[in-house]
Formats: structure tokens, sequence, C-alpha cells
């Protein structure tokens, strides 16, 4: 079954009346937006190109915007481009020179290990760019690349530093990754609830790409879509999100509410509102920027 795929990235409350920048990111990858994506990711072109037309690519990165991370937004930005290229270049790759179909990719995700080592990719690449990033960033008062005549990775990525959410989307499966915070949510007309289980931290603290040996941290989970109930929906959001609401059980009811309307009126209603629904939430609630990108199997 083909997936009605959209989403809006929304500042925050807080950050508009103090003037800071939006860290959040999101990036779909389906038919109606790879030709854009093409046209600015040129590396990876051929691998866009040739994605089996069932393949969509869906992901959603909230930069940590602390003190600490100046340059979050930019770090967001990369960490949905990566993981995008990444799942897209090994799609690409793995049907051309092992001679076999989508199905077979994530019967190689299942296995023990395979994520995983996908996972680390995608984080040693994110790192790669940002020092990239980095070396060509005027500002004055950014990390020295060098220190003492070695090479400052850590404290860079650190500047950069942001959460991860991703969905690799077939006909038949769902590949998905999480790390750090935010929630991907299945919804369908028996239950709301969360797709991984991520570790909760005390605080404001979170699980970052930018840290050492962050793909350890990550969860992974591959899905065969023949096995859920339809119609139903997944909404991949970020940590402002449920943060807006007093507690998870209001959250989920939010997804539900959301998930009947587009049964009732149809996805374009929600699509055109979502913009500023998701604005009046975070002026509601926490004042965080919110993203939501809305996964939906509708019969």
């Amino acid at each position: 079954m083909t997936p009605i795929i959209f989403g809006e990235s929304v500042q925050g409350y807080s950050h508009l009346i103090h003037n800071k920048n939006r860290q959040d990111n999101y990036l779909v990858i389906d038919e109606h937006t790879s030709n854009k994506v093409i046209t600015r990711l040129k590396r990876y072109e051929t691998c866009y190109r040739e994605l089996p037309d069932d393949i969509r690519i869906v992901a959603v990165s909230d930069g940590h915007g602390s003190s600490s991370c100046p340059y979050s937004d930019k770090g967001s930005k990369m960490a949905v481009n990566t993981f995008c290229d990444i799942m897209a270049y090994y799609v690409y790759k793995y049907m051309k020179e092992e001679d076999k179909d989508v199905s077979d990719f994530f019967d190689l995700l299942n296995r023990e290990g395979e994520a995983a080592h996908l996972v680390k990719e995608i984080v040693v690449e994110w790192g790669k760019r940002v020092l990239n990033a980095h070396k060509i960033n005027k500002d004055e008062n950014k990390e020295p690349f060098i220190i003492d005549g070695e090479r400052n990775d850590r404290r860079i990525w650190k500047q950069y530093g942001a959460t991860l959410l991703g969905m690799l989307i077939s006909d038949d499966y769902i590949f998905v990754l999480q790390l750090g915070d935010g929630d991907i949510t299945l919804v369908n007309d028996k239950l709301v609830e969360p797709v991984v289980e991520p570790e909760k931290i005390l605080g404001v603290e979170t699980h970052s790409i930018s840290k050492p040996k962050s793909w350890e941290k990550a969860l992974t989970k591959v899905i065969r879509l023949e096995r859920l109930d339809k119609p139903m929906m997944f909404v991949v959001s970020t940590d402002g999100f449920v943060n807006s609401h007093a507690s998870e059980e209001e959250f989920h009811k939010t997804c539900s509410a959301y998930f009947e309307m587009i049964k009732d009126k149809g996805y374009e209603v929600v699509k055109n509102n979502l913009n500023s629904w998701l604005k009046e939430t975070s002026e509601k609630g926490c004042g965080d920027d919110i993203t939501a990108v809305m996964v939906c199997y509708m019969e």
C-alpha cells in the first residue's frame, strides 16, 4: 500500500519572541520531492534517480539549541540530509551489486548487527560533513579547528549537536531509526503507541548524533506492514510536540485526533492547516520548535 506523506516544521513560540532560529529540520524523499533533492545533492544524484518507485525516505532532526551548540540548526539540517543520502545510497548499491529486490534489503537490515553498521555509517558521514562545514564557517566565535597542533573534532561536533529520527519505507516494509529524543508513533483504530521506546534521560539531556560512538545509542526496527491493522498512520515528531502536552497520554490523544480527522475529512485538510495548528500548539505548550511528519495509510 502506498502511503501519503506530508509534514511541517515550525519555529517555536519562545524562539520567535527571543529571535532564535528554528533548530528543527525535516526531509521527505518520495516521487513528489526527489527531483528537487537531486539538484541540491549532486553526489547522490544517481542513487536518488535509480531508487525503486516504492521507496520513500523520511528524516526529522532537532538541533539542541543550547549555548554550547550554537550551530545545531545547521547540524540538524546535515543530519536529515545525511540520513536520506546514506539510505538512498545503500538501497541503490545493494540492488545494483547484489542484484536483489527491495525486500531483501529490509531482510538484511533485520539481521543482528547489520542495522548498527548502517547507523554508524550515517553518524560518521555526518561528522565529516560537520567538520567540512566548520572549516568554511566565517563566525569569529567558532571553535578552533586545530588546538595545540591536534584536530578538535569532538568539541566541534558538539556545537552542531542534534537528534535524528528516520524511516526507510517500501510498500511492504518500514525501517525506523531513533537517535535521541522525539517520537515515532503508530496510530490506528485500536491503539496509539510508540514504535520504539527510547531511553528516558532526566532533565533536558538527550542522546545526540554528536557524541562519540553515538550509533551505540540508536534504536532501530524493521516493521512488516501486512501485520499492522489499517487504516493507520505514523507520526514522526520532535520533542517539542510531546512536550507541549501535559502528558504522553494527552499527546497520544492529539495524534489520534489528527488520524480521525484525516479519515473523516481527508489528508489535505490536515496538510493545509498543519503549520498553523503546530504554531498554536507551541504557543500554548512548551514554546519549542515543533516538527511533525505524517505517514498515512488510508484504505
